[in-house]
C-alpha cells in the first residue's frame, strides 16, 4: 500500500503542475501582454479557466494531506526550514484567487478597483509558481541544514540560492508555456490564435534559457543534476521523449491541430518532471551533509498508510468522475 500512496502523491504533484500551473500561466501571459490586447486575452482566459481555476487546487490539497498523514517527518522538515517560501506561495494562491473572483464578479466594476485586482492577479500569478519552483528546487539542493544555529542559515539560505531560484524561474516559464498552448485552442479567431502561438514560442525559448540556468546553477553549487539525468537510462529516455514531443507539438500547431497540442504539451512537461523525479527517488528531501529523507523508510505506521491508501482509493471513485464531468461539460459549453 505504501507504493500506492506514493503513486497518488506524485500524480497529485504532476496534475497540479499541469492544471494549476497552466492557470498560473494564464496570469503570466496576461502580465506580458500589451494593453491593446489585454481585454481579449482576459476574455479568452475566463473562458478557459473560469469554472475550474479553484478545482485545480484540489491536487495541491491532496499532496499536502498525503505528506501530512503519510510522511509527517518529511512534512515537518519542509514546513520548518521552507516555511517562508511556503507562506509566500500560499499567500500568492489566496491573493490570486481573491483577485480573480472580485474582478470577474464584483457587483460594482469601476476602473480603479479593476486595475487594482488586475495587478494583484498578474503579479501573484507570477510569484506563486516562482516560489513553488523554489520549494521544489530546495528539496533537492542539499541546502536544508537541520544543524544550523543561525537564522539565515536555517531559514533563508535553505531556499535562497542560485539553484532554487533558477528552478523557480524555470517553473514560471513552463507555466506560461502551458497556458499559451492551452489558450491556442480557446481562441475565438485566427488573430488571437496567432498571438497565443507567438506567446508559446517566446515562453518555449524562455523555458529553454531558464532550463540552461538550472544546469549552470547546479554546477556552481555542486549539485550533480546533469549526472542524475543523463547518467540514468530512465531519465535520459524521458528527456528524449520530451524533446521529440516538443518537435511534434510545433508540427501540430502549424497544422492547426488545436486539441492534440495540449496532449503533447502535457506529455512533454510530465516527461520533464519524470526525468527530475526518478533520478533521486525514493528521496523526497535531500539534506545538507548527505542525509536524505526517503519516502520508503521515513513514513507513518503501516496501519496509517493502509488507511490513507484506502481513503485515496475511495475518494478517487467519489471525486474524480465529478471532476472529469466538470471539465467535459465546460468544454461542451457552446454545444
Amino acid at each position: 500500500m505504501l507504493y500506492i500512496v506514493i503513486v497518488f502523491l506524485f500524480l497529485a504533484i504532476v496534475l497540479y503542475f499541469l492544471l494549476g500551473g497552466a492557470d498560473f500561466g494564464a496570469g503570466i501571459i496576461e502580465l506580458f501582454t500589451s494593453e491593446t490586447n489585454k481585454s481579449r486575452t482576459r476574455k479568452t482566459m475566463y473562458q478557459a479557466i473560469g469554472p475550474i481555476w479553484e478545482a485545480n487546487h484540489m491536487w495541491l490539497i491532496i499532496a499536502v494531506v498525503i505528506m501530512f498523514v503519510g510522511f509527517p517527518v518529511i512534512y515537518s522538515q519542509m514546513c520548518t526550514y521552507l516555511h517562508i517560501p511556503l507562506l509566500v506561495m500560499l499567500l500568492g494562491i489566496t491573493a490570486r484567487g481573491t483577485a480573480f473572483a472580485f474582478r470577474s464578479y464584483d457587483a460594482v466594476k469601476d476602473k480603479k478597483t479593476q486595475n487594482f485586482y488586475n495587478h494583484i492577479f498578474v503579479y501573484s500569478s507570477f510569484v506563486t509558481p516562482l516560489f513553488l519552483g523554489i520549494i521544489a528546487g530546495s528539496a533537492i539542493s542539499r541546502q536544508i541544514d537541520p544543524n544550523a544555529t543561525a537564522f539565515m542559515d536555517a531559514y533563508i539560505f535553505s531556499w535562497l540560492n542560485y539553484f532554487s531560484v533558477a528552478v523557480g524561474l524555470f517553473t514560471v516559464a513552463l507555466s506560461g508555456y502551458l497556458a499559451a498552448i492551452y489558450l491556442i485552442g480557446e481562441a475565438d479567431d485566427d488573430n488571437d490564435a496567432h498571438r497565443f502561438i507567438r506567446k508559446a514560442r517566446i515562453m518555449n525559448i524562455v523555458a529553454v534559457i531558464f532550463g540552461g540556468m538550472v544546469f549552470l546553477a547546479a554546477e556552481l553549487e555542486d549539485i550533480r543534476l546533469a549526472h542524475w539525468i543523463f547518467g540514468n537510462p530512465i531519465s535520459l529516455v524521458a528527456v528524449i521523449a520530451a524533446s521529440i514531443s516538443l518537435v511534434l507539438l510545433w508540427v501540430m500547431i502549424y497544422k492547426r491541430k488545436k486539441k492534440i497540442i495540449r496532449i503533447f504539451a502535457g506529455f512533454q512537461v510530465t516527461m520533464i518532471l519524470l526525468a527530475v523525479g526518478y533520478m533521486h527517488f525514493p528521496y523526497f528531501v535531500m539534506i545538507k551533509g548527505g542525509q536524505n529523507l526517503s519516502l520508503l523508510t521515513i513514513h507513518a505506521t503501516s496501519k496509517t498508510i493502509d488507511d490513507l491508501g484506502w481513503g485515496l482509493f475511495i475518494g478517487s471513485f467519489l471525486i474524480l468522475p465529478s471532476l472529469f464531468y466538470l471539465y467535459y461539460s465546460f468544454q461542451k459549453r457552446d454545444v
